[in-house]
């Protein structure tokens, strides 16, 4: 397994030979073969990935007849915090991506709970970016349909670390959210780079997501319950509903609401 990085900390993994030959990434499963793969396949190599305040691993997994890469993030590497509970943020990777399925949008890559070499952790399918977008900041400064849901998504989950560096674009052009370790305080924590839809109504077809979160309450907390303490999942829900009666996104603070180190 080879991981490369250049003067941004975007991510590039390849996996290889012994010799170092015959690189290739491979091709991104869909849901069901992801989760299916990564509860049983083997990790057969595992490589820290040199950034960020939290011990993660780019980790090369195989199957009977599938070879892939994915994050696995330990709970023993976690940076003990003052305002998330010490041994949860690797929940809270995955609490993101159910919330992320059972609304549909697809936005975070499958991830589970999974034991790995260095314990329990999070263990999420690697998507790899398409660094050929000429202005990345012109791209996720637009208001696409796709960048709002992600901002949605990040207001719902609390999301207190959207840097530019969590935003991808893979190679047939469809939009991710990775790095949801700092999501679902109890306490407001948003800090994002993505700002365009600061004040401005929300799309009708999300506010209907919206509608089903207040309406089908039982439901996505029982997705969500295992991962999540009773106070971050009520923040949640009134985080929807004041949502969903303003109709429109919350006016941000430029020196609360922007991420440290915010690329």
């Amino acid at each position: 397994m080879h991981v490369a990085d250049g003067q941004m900390p975007n991510l590039f993994l390849e996996l290889q030979d012994s010799d170092g030959s015959h690189e290739t990434t491979p091709a991104l499963l869909g849901e069901p073969e992801a989760l299916e793969f990564m509860l049983n396949a083997e990790i057969t190599a595992a490589s820290l990935i040199p950034w960020g305040s939290n011990y993660s691993f780019a980790v090369a997994m195989a199957g009977d007849d599938v070879t892939h890469l994915a994050i696995y993030k330990p709970r023993a590497g976690e940076t003990p915090l003052h305002d998330f509970r010490h041994g949860t943020l690797f929940k809270r990777e995955i609490a993101s991506y159910l919330l992320s399925r059972w609304l549909g949008w697809d936005i975070v890559p499958p991830t589970i709970e999974r034991e790995g070499p260095h314990g329990i952790g999070s263990l999420q399918l690697y998507v790899q970016p398409d660094d050929d977008i000429e202005d990345p900041h012109e791209f996720w400064g637009s208001r696409s349909l796709e960048n709002e849901r992600l901002v949605l998504f990040d207001h719902l989950s609390n999301n207190a670390d959207r840097k530019l560096s969590h935003c991808l674009l893979d190679s047939v052009g469809k939009v991710w959210g990775i790095d949801h370790g700092l999501t679902f305080n109890e306490a407001p924590k948003l800090r994002t780079v993505l700002w365009q839809f600061s004040g401005i109504a929300m799309s009708n077809a999300l506010r209907n997501d919206l509608i089903r979160i207040v309406d089908e309450q039982a439901a996505i907390e029982d997705e969500l319950r295992p991962y999540l303490s009773w106070r971050e999942m009520a923040a949640f829900q009134s985080r929807a509903e004041q949502l969903l009666i303003s109709g429109c996104y919350p006016q941000l603070n430029p020196y609360r609401n922007i991420p440290y180190g915010w690329w």
